[in-house]
């Protein structure tokens, strides 16, 4: 029986890490960046407690 493997390949994830250093290096991928999207997977994932008023921010208010 042939098993077919999901997920990236070894390949595919050296094509990502690439990706991610030259969009570093070239400034599109920036601290504050980072800082933006941990925030809203945060609220995205704790979306309850933002209903409750809780603040997310990371770093206090920004």
């Amino acid at each position: 029986m042939a098993y077919r493997r999901r997920g990236i390949s070894l390949l595919g994830l050296i094509y990502l890490i690439i990706g991610i250093y030259v969009a570093w290096v070239h400034d599109y991928i920036t601290p504050s960046l980072l800082k933006k999207v941990a925030q809203a997977l945060l609220a995205v994932l704790l979306w309850f407690l933002v209903l409750l008023g809780v603040d997310l921010h990371i770093g206090g208010s920004s």
